[in-house]
């Protein structure tokens, strides 16, 4: 899997049309493919499909790439700016940052096709910082390493484009610019503009691409740390075979040996996600609409091991929480306008809170670690 960074300039906005539910294999995603409405813009007119992620995010594809896989990168989209899948994106000012940008993500049909080139050439945008290629997605394999680059190509476009603009101070990629310059500077066992050769033996993080600087290896570092915590990386093929290039890849030993990014990544001040996104995005898949009290609703934060934080309810609500089977293993019904959980006693993994209200209802996808 490749990537890179490049910075354009361009201005789109196109209201999201979410309401065709598609099911495929395992996944459900509640997203529609569109025709491309930005034909005429330079670099785009060989798109044929479009989607519209959540007000912010637009993915761009060949007409050869299969509807699944469109799908499949709107979901990851989705789901990567919506971590808790309650509708709305986590971080309102990231949202403004990626629509000022008019952040996308294009799919090739393979490299160097017309598109592609036609893109490269022709495209005067900032919203791109990666691409993809129909032959590195794989939907029933979300986010698996040699297999599906969607997770790690999406969380590149939302980083280079979004965090690192919107929060410098934490993730400005420039040396000597941030706190997680500082931490990469620790994690590739010195401060290396240029590639050494080899690396000292402190180092945990050795990425080697010459055609990739500073900045460039600043984005792959946020990449491997993200996707560390998620627990993507975490079976021994994944870690055999990255090891060369990245070392903590379990949740556990990249807390302890990377402590500075792991404390970066996980202030909830930034709201990055924190849960991997597995490919489904249908946080209104009963055909539901909120009401304006369910969208003021904040479960905080997605990932726990003593409390979850609910606030502004309105009304009579029944609190139920439900791992990752189904299993209902709390209940409540409450008038308080806000709560908080103790979930401490709750083994760790994936679990889905739900709060309902007459016939409304809302799902928030958490972590207890």
């Amino acid at each position: 899997m490749k990537s890179f960074i490049f910075r354009m300039r361009f201005h789109l906005l196109v209201p999201i049309i979410c309401c065709h539910l598609i099911s495929n294999a395992q996944n459900t995603v509640c997203f529609t493919i569109e025709n491309n409405p930005n034909s005429n813009v330079s670099g785009l007119g060989l798109f044929t499909k479009y989607v519209n992620v959540l007000d912010c995010f637009s993915i761009y594809a060949e007409s050869s790439i299969p509807d699944t896989k469109v799908l499949h990168a709107a979901a990851v989209a989705a789901e990567l700016l919506d971590n808790d899948e309650n509708g709305f994106v986590d971080d309102e000012v990231l949202k403004t940052a990626l629509q000022a940008s008019d952040a996308l993500i294009p799919i090739f049909s393979q490299e160097n096709s017309n598109a592609e080139n036609t893109f490269f050439n022709q495209y005067n945008g900032e919203g791109a910082a990666a691409v993809l290629y129909n032959n590195e997605m794989n939907p029933i394999q979300t986010g698996y390493w040699g297999s599906d680059a969607t997770v790690e190509e999406v969380i590149h476009v939302i980083n280079a484009v979004g965090h690192t603009s919107i929060y410098p101070n934490a993730f400005s990629i420039e040396p000597n610019s941030s706190l997680m310059s500082e931490a990469m500077d620790v994690a590739r066992g010195g401060q290396f503009i240029n590639i050494p050769n080899p690396y000292p033996n402190s180092a945990w993080y050795h990425y080697d691409d010459e055609t990739c600087d500073y900045g460039c290896m600043a984005i792959e570092y946020m990449y491997w740390s993200i996707v560390s915590w998620m627990g993507i990386l975490n079976d021994p093929s994944t870690c055999n075979g990255i090891a060369n290039e990245w070392e903590p890849c379990s949740p556990s030993l990249f807390q302890s040996t990377d402590v500075l990014m792991h404390t970066l990544i996980t202030d909830p001040q930034y709201q990055l996600p924190q849960l991997a996104p597995d490919g489904n995005y249908c946080p209104q898949n009963s055909g539901i609409e909120f009401t304006d009290g369910f969208k003021k609703i904040r479960v905080f934060p997605n990932y726990s091991d003593h409390v979850i934080h609910i606030e502004n309810m309105k009304g009579n609500n029944t609190i139920s929480l439900k791992d990752a089977t189904g299993r209902l293993i709390y209940a409540q019904k409450t008038t308080n306008q806000d709560l908080t959980l103790d979930v401490s006693m709750y083994h760790s993994g994936q679990y889905i809170l739900l709060i309902e209200r007459g016939s409304n209802h809302s799902n928030h996808k958490i972590i207890i670690r």
